[in-house]
């Protein structure tokens, strides 16, 4: 039996606004990760923000906490918003999610003449429709597993519909071209079909079709290529090590030289310009320099009971959307930070996955405090008595 079918209870609208305690664990553990982040952010952009914004050592850090601090207040105001109210909004954001990855295509074939495209740049920020578009996904299968609950195991409700809004996505998000946020839109998609009950025979079926649909895709617009010399460079990146191989030599040369306690906090050698971009997707990198094979395992072990208390809170939902929401989030938290110290120890191709709290990115960092609020709005509901 699925999780789906084990924790299906009707929604009853005279409980929507109850609210009980929040998981203090769960948020206690969000601040953690959250100030251990900015410490680390600080340590690995300083040099590298000094030497490209006019001698601003505090360019990124002052940025990032200006979202950091924004983020805490909007999480916590959304804890007090009813999760049920993505009912409602679930088919409208995925509508205004798909415009956007549109709108970002359109971009890339016009005014960018078919270069690289994944930002929308307002001017007083930019950010990556993909980020909205993990969050749709989740609050859509959510909404459509609690929709189908009875039918989750047909062809007709089960899967057809959320391969349908899957594969449009990805086709979008190929398009532009961006390869990690496909595989990890994917995998939370597919992981919420699971979660929901869908038959696995079917599910086996529908991913081999849309594998070959996307392979047309990128084949038709040349995006294997791309794809191709990823695999290239990750097999041997001494091929080009002044090129495409660099940061990934630099990397390793991080982390081999943090040995087992690291050179202390701030006394990375890599970050003086050698490592490109050290802010950002291989801030990990930083990490086991700065603090050691020890620190690193530190930092793991954090991930994993964060990630273990949001699958509690999932599993204790008031209700199926609860459930798949919670669900949902974390997957995707621990999908990203997975795959992040994946690429960056060279264990996988480079993806561009950053890494959640730690890296660069003050619009990703809101919206993953949003989503935090989310978890804890639905840890509330959970300590009151469950629906039957």
């Amino acid at each position: 039996m699925s999780i789906a079918a084990k924790n299906w209870r009707p929604f009853k609208p005279s409980a929507r606004h109850k609210q009980g305690r929040m998981d203090m664990t769960y948020l206690i553990f969000v601040m953690i990760l959250l100030v251990f982040g900015l410490v680390m952010l600080f340590s690995a952009s300083y040099v590298y923000s000094y030497y490209n914004e006019d001698g601003d050592s505090f360019w990124y850090i002052r940025r990032q906490a200006i979202f950091a601090v924004g983020g805490v207040v909007a999480m916590l105001l959304v804890s007090r918003v009813d999760y049920h109210i993505f009912h409602w909004l679930s088919v409208p954001v995925m509508v205004f999610t798909i415009g956007l990855l549109a709108f970002t295509v359109v971009l890339r074939y016009t005014i960018y003449h078919g270069k690289i495209t994944r930002w929308i740049n307002l001017g007083f920020v930019q950010f990556q429709p993909s980020e909205i578009a993990k969050f749709a996904i989740i609050i859509l299968f959510s909404q459509m597993a609690c929709m189908y609950h009875k039918d989750m195991k047909t062809f007709k409700k089960g899967i057809l519909p959320f391969v349908a809004v899957l594969g449009m996505v990805c086709v979008l998000m190929l398009l532009e071209p961006h390869m990690s946020g496909t595989v990890l839109i994917v995998a939370i998609g597919a992981s919420l079909m699971l979660i929901g009950g869908s038959n696995f025979k079917f599910f086996a079926v529908a991913g081999g079709i849309g594998g070959a649909g996307l392979l047309a895709v990128l084949l038709l617009f040349d995006g294997l290529n791309y794809a191709k010399e990823r695999l290239v460079y990750y097999t041997d990146p001494f091929i080009a090590p002044r090129k495409e191989g660099y940061q990934i030599i630099q990397s390793m040369y991080a982390i081999a030289s943090g040995g087992l306690m690291g050179k202390g906090l701030g006394n990375s050698r890599q970050k003086f310009l050698f490592l490109p971009e050290p802010q950002n997707d291989f801030i990990f990198a930083i990490v086991c320099e700065e603090l050691g094979m020890f620190g690193a395992i530190i930092v793991i072990l954090l991930f994993v009971v964060f990630i273990w208390r949001g699958f509690h809170i999932a599993l204790n939902a008031r209700d199926l959307f609860g459930t798949m929401i919670a669900s949902g989030i974390t997957i995707q938290f621990g999908l990203q930070a997975m795959l992040n110290m994946m690429v960056v120890t060279k264990t996988i191709p480079n993806t561009g996955i950053s890494l959640p709290f730690f890296s660069y990115g003050g619009t990703a960092l809101l919206m993953l405090l949003g989503e935090m609020g989310i978890m804890l709005n639905i840890s509330r509901s959970s300590t009151l008595q469950k629906v039957t």
